[in-house]
């Protein structure tokens, strides 16, 4: 009886035009779903039947006369539960979920009602890698002041926003102009009063988000701060120092063991006794 019954509805809802309706659904991947039979409140459902479109049209639940049936062989098999207002719930959700559903419900009055539903799955979002390069200086350049890229990446990720958000300037729920910048890079121009400054890069999809954190300024302490000397500093003072000691390393090579004074009285007085002895 239950066979005849699907096959019943399958016919009636290839003879008899229903109403549709269409809904979009998002998941995250490990998380659930719950694809909604949405239906008119006059509607009295006697048989309904959920089915899986795209990639694959497969049967995954029915309700016929009251009883409910997940058991159908499909990829949801084991993953899809049917609940008594007719909504279907998919766990845990796999990364080739992703895809078009659709129920059709016939009243007790025969009338038959359609919705179609797309379901999204996206990954969770990772958390993001913030690097901080630090612009070569010129002369014509302020003083103190320091130009800053920062670059985002979230790896192994599709489908995700970039945003940029400074640290302690939101008042009132109100952002200050420039506060949010769309992309993976963002270029900022900090001062000595920008030490305690920090930016954030967001990245989100539908159902995720997650965020990194840097202070800026500590960078450009490192490169060039008070109390910390640059790679040219240290050139300017090393180099010279070699130089002074390569050169005297050379003239104390060239004058030996007799320089000075009283070297060369020690040295006359070794070379002394050879010179009384007389050629043979």
């Amino acid at each position: 009886m239950a066979v005849w019954s699907l096959w019943s509805l399958l016919l009636w809802e290839a003879l008899l035009p229903p109403e549709v309706t269409h809904a979009q659904v998002q998941g995250q991947v490990g998380g659930h779903a719950l694809l909604v039979a949405n239906r008119p409140s006059s509607f009295q459902v006697r048989e309904a039947i959920w089915r899986s479109l795209w990639p694959a049209e497969e049967l995954l639940a029915t309700f016929f006369r009251g009883s409910l049936e997940t058991l159908y062989h499909s990829r949801f098999l084991g993953r899809a539960q049917l609940h008594s207002n007719l909504s279907l719930e998919l766990r845990p959700l796999e990364p080739g979920d992703s895809g078009n559903f659709s129920v059709l419900l016939v009243d007790t009055a025969g009338r038959a009602w359609t919705q179609t539903l797309q379901l999204k799955v996206y990954d969770a979002v990772p958390r993001p890698v913030v690097q901080v390069f630090i612009a070569v200086s010129g002369d014509a350049q302020a003083p103190k002041t320091c130009q800053v890229f920062l670059s985002c990446w979230a790896p192994n990720i599709s489908d995700i926003t970039y945003s940029w958000r400074r640290e302690g300037t939101v008042d009132l729920g109100i952002e200050p102009s420039g506060l949010f910048t769309d992309g993976p890079a963002l270029r900022v121009s900090l001062g000595p009063e920008d030490k305690s400054v920090a930016y954030s890069c967001i990245v989100s999809n539908p159902v995720s988000w997650d965020l990194a954190t840097v202070t800026p300024w500590e960078s450009c302490h490192r490169e060039a701060g008070p109390g910390r000397a640059s790679y040219k500093d240290v050139l300017l003072v090393v180099l010279p120092v070699l130089l002074l000691l390569i050169l005297a390393g050379v003239s104390a090579w060239h004058l030996g063991p007799c320089s000075g004074k009283k070297k060369k009285d020690v040295c006359a007085d070794e070379v002394a006794p050879e010179a009384e002895n007389p050629l043979v």
